[in-house]
């Protein structure tokens, strides 16, 4: 298949919506918007299974998620050329502009170094989402949540709703990275407690997850006792597909490579869903105005 069109969008994250719905209102989108999760902006979701026309009406998309980028001519300026693979196959989508929203991903215990045996119920949030919303998975019932953010008080509420039990969140940090009343709610109406100045430093257990041996800042260690461990936070930019394709990104919605936008947490890392949207929404105006004729900064 070879699809063609003013405007198109990898990934349907938080700012890849925007990003494709505000072209789209100025009716100027005729481009896919892939995306390999199941639906529009799934969190943390892996391979390639279908994809989203973001917020454009009658606008097909890829069935699967743009593996490869490179340069080439369409229309009257250089545009981008992208492979999408999924179950229909490979498809090649050609067009003057292009949205790269992939997101960020959280590292997974093996990134973070922690060491210990290779036992069942370790997961990231994006993880513990997908088998608990998506596959209706058992989790196991005590967990330990590794980081105090907001997206580890969402992974709590994520537990908790599964009906597991959350033994404690941890932290190497001094306090919890959220607002004192998020942090007080969940220790005092949830009873969850908040250890600070605490490592992860083994997961212990044999076939399943036994527990896990912590270290306080002081010396001191224990182990606690759980059959399931969340890893949370310590985002990284899902950058493959720019990286693989030689484009640099900036901290603007202009990438190296004339066409070619960025937004959202591939640039920003760990950023909340509503900054997410924001920052797609403005990638789109910068979008329009490349597309009525502006020129590409730095060229």
């Amino acid at each position: 298949m070879d699809g063609r069109g003013p405007a198109g969008a990898v990934a349907a994250r938080p700012a890849g919506g925007p990003a494709g719905g505000g072209a789209a209102s100025a009716g100027v989108v005729d481009g896919p918007v892939a995306d390999g999760a199941r639906a529009a902006g799934e969190a943390g979701a892996p391979g390639v299974r279908s994809a989203a026309s973001a917020g454009a009406p009658g606008v097909p998309g890829p069935a699967g998620a743009a593996r490869t980028g490179a340069a080439d001519g369409s229309g009257d300026r250089p545009g981008p050329v992208l492979t999408a693979v999924g179950p229909g196959g490979l498809e090649t989508v050609r067009a003057r502009a292009v949205v790269l929203a992939t997101g960020a991903r959280e590292r997974p215990r093996a990134a973070r170094l922690v060491p210990g045996t290779r036992p069942a119920g370790v997961y990231t949030t994006g993880e513990l989402q997908q088998a608990v919303h998506l596959f209706g998975q058992s989790i196991g019932t005590r967990a330990v949540v590794v980081g105090a953010e907001y997206v580890s008080y969402a992974a709590a509420g994520t537990l908790r709703a599964a009906g597991a039990t959350v033994a404690a969140l941890v932290t190497e940090q001094d306090r919890a990275q959220v607002p004192p009343v998020r942090a007080q709610s969940a220790r005092l109406g949830r009873r969850i407690p908040l250890l600070t100045r605490t490592t992860v430093t083994e997961l212990l257990g044999h076939g399943r997850l036994s527990g896990v041996r912590l270290r306080h800042r002081d010396g001191r260690t224990a182990v606690l006792p759980c059959d399931t461990i969340v890893f949370t936070g310590d985002f990284v930019a899902e950058n493959e597909l720019a990286r693989t394709a030689g484009i640099r990104l900036h901290a603007s919605p202009y990438t190296s490579r004339p066409g070619v936008f960025a937004a959202g947490g591939l640039h920003h890392p760990g950023q909340r869903a509503a900054a997410a949207t924001s920052d797609g929404t403005a990638t789109a105006g910068a979008v329009l105005h490349w597309l009525a004729g502006a020129p590409w900064p730095g060229t």
